[in-house]
């Protein structure tokens, strides 16, 4: 587990991903790599008008020895840290503190995966699977995504590269509010995650699949119980996070 430190960033550059959604790519000041585990978060300190306020965000980046990684903020209505992170402009400053978490995977870990991810709770799944894929593992990484509309998919064509690029990753989106042009899957990721896992465990038994889950406290909470109550998953081998 690595240890928290207080440090400067600088906003390098921002880029509105979906229409709620901007993705920032932070440098350390002082050159230095983030030295974090994939699927852990940062405190960033803001200067809001009521005061300093410190806000967590999952880091949606791996480590790659450099000294910049990502972050994706969703931006909510009245919300004074997403409202400034959505305005900050790029060269800002801020005072940074971190990592935090004990949400990760190892990047060699052998297991198969199964990610569930609603909005920006893929963030922290899109680092391990980077992780991984960086070691050449050949670990089965399945990642099943849940957004409202299709404009709100994150990190569409990377995921989709993935999985041309590597046989061993699969990836799945379903919309809760489809339009009518969607083919793909509709409903709630709960919905789905049934027959995913009972997909990843007949493709890599007799190894049994980690299950990571990311999102809204209600989604976390029904597949976790889902996967512990009716799916039989071992809790050890269920790892969730929750951002609300």
């Amino acid at each position: 587990m690595k240890k928290p430190e207080t440090f400067e960033v600088r906003l390098a550059s921002a880029t509105m991903i979906a229409p709620m959604v901007r993705q920032l790519v932070f440098e350390r000041v002082d050159g230095r790599p983030l030295d974090h585990d994939p699927g852990q978060w940062i405190n960033l300190a803001l200067p809001l008008p009521e005061g300093e306020r410190r806000r967590a965000y999952s880091i949606a980046s791996a480590p790659d020895g450099s000294n910049r990684f990502e972050l994706a903020v969703t931006r909510v209505p009245c919300g004074s840290g997403s409202m400034f992170l959505h305005d900050l402009p790029e060269g800002s400053v801020l005072s940074a503190i971190g990592p935090h978490g004990l949400f990760t995977r190892a990047s060699e870990d052998p297991s198969p995966s199964l990610f569930v991810g609603t909005g920006t709770g893929v963030t922290p799944l899109r680092a391990m699977m980077q992780a991984a894929l960086a070691t050449r593992s050949r670990a089965p990484l399945w990642l099943l995504f849940g957004a409202r509309f299709e404009e709100d998919i994150l990190y569409r064509a990377e995921m989709e590269a993935f999985t041309r690029a590597h046989p061993h990753v699969r990836y799945t989106i379903t919309l809760s509010r489809p339009g009518e042009s969607w083919t793909g899957k509709s409903g709630y990721v709960q919905t789905h995650v049934p027959a995913l896992l009972r997909d990843l465990q007949a493709a890599s038994a007799p190894a049994l699949p980690h299950v990571y889950v990311c999102g809204l406290e209600r989604m976390v909470k029904a597949v976790r119980e889902l996967c512990r109550h009716e799916l039989g998953v071992d809790r050890k081998h269920v790892h969730t996070e929750r951002y609300d």
